[in-house]
């Protein structure tokens, strides 16, 4: 399952956000491996998709899996803000 890691607009992040996040990621994490792809990162989720789950509860878990990893590098390096970033699938 893909996701879009961009800027959250409400918090009014700086304009190297992502770049910031990006250095910090690196490529795979947990289940989870990330690219860079202009003003936003993706990642892939290959998480535990189950057969009873519904492709709206599989997104939300991997949405949350994503959110989690933010947080600890944001925790990490004083200088992110999880806030400031929005994390969405790809449609």
């Amino acid at each position: 399952m893909k996701f879009k890691i961009g800027r959250h607009s409400a918090f009014s992040p700086p304009g190297d956000a992502v770049e910031l996040l990006w250095k910090r990621l690196g490529a795979r994490r947990e289940e989870i491996s990330f690219t860079l792809a202009g003003e936003e990162i993706r990642g892939n989720w290959s998480g535990d998709e189950r057969v009873s789950m519904t492709h709206e509860e599989a997104s939300e878990i991997g949405r949350l899996a994503i959110l989690e990893i933010i947080s600890e590098v944001c925790e990490r390096t004083p200088e992110l803000k999880s806030d400031w970033y929005a994390v969405s699938p790809v449609r």
